[in-house]
C-alpha cells in the first residue's frame, strides 16, 4: 500500500478571507500547485482520494480527481483540528482495505505532523526533520500488515 499525504495548496491568508475558514478557496498560486500535484501524482494509480471537508483541500485534489476519473471523498478524520490518531486510524483502514492499493489524502498543517509523529512512534522510518509546507506530499509505504517508511516530496514548482 502506498499512501500519499498531501498538505493543501496555498489558500491565501486567513485574515484576508471574509467568509468561514472552511470555505476559503485556493489562491492563484494554490491552483497552480494543485495542477502540479495532479501532474506529479497522475500516474500513481490511486483508487481513492480523500479530503478534509475544507474547500482548499477538496480543491487541491480536484485536478487529480479529473485526471484519474476518481471522485474526491470527504472525511472528517483529516479535517483541521482533527486528532492525529483519527488520521492514523483512517490510514490503517485504507491499508487493511487494499494492501496493494494506492490512496491520496489531503489534510492540514496541524493534522499531518501529528500523523507523521504517530507513524514514527510506531517505528516507521520517516526521517528528520519532519516538514510539511503547503502543497508538499509525504509518501508512506507499507510492508505486509504495517506501515514501513515515509519520504518527503517538496511542493511542485509554480
Amino acid at each position: 500500500m502506498r499512501l500519499y499525504v498531501v498538505r493543501h495548496a496555498h489558500a491565501g491568508h486567513r485574515g484576508a478571507w471574509d467568509g468561514p475558514d472552511a470555505a476559503r478557496p485556493l489562491s492563484k498560486k494554490g491552483r497552480r500547485q494543485a495542477e502540479g500535484i495532479a501532474e506529479r501524482l497522475g500516474s500513481c494509480g490511486a483508487g481513492r482520494l480523500l479530503s478534509s471537508p475544507a474547500a482548499r483541500c477538496v480543491e487541491t485534489l480536484g485536478p487529480l480527481a479529473e485526471r484519474l476519473g476518481v471522485p474526491v471523498e470527504v472525511d472528517r478524520r483529516i479535517e483541521e483540528g482533527a486528532r492525529g490518531g483519527d488520521a492514523l486510524a483512517l490510514a490503517d483502514e485504507l491499508r487493511r482495505a487494499g494492501p496493494d492499493g494506492v490512496a491520496v489524502v489531503c489534510s492540514h498543517g496541524d493534522v499531518i505532523p501529528d500523523l507523521l509523529r504517530l507513524l514514527r512512534d510506531r517505528g516507521v522510518r520517516v526521517g528528520d526533520p519532519l516538514v510539511w509546507p503547503k502543497a508538499s506530499t509525504w509518501v508512506v509505504s507499507s510492508a505486509g500488515d504495517r506501515w514501513a517508511s515515509g519520504r518527503y516530496v517538496p511542493p511542485p514548482e509554480t
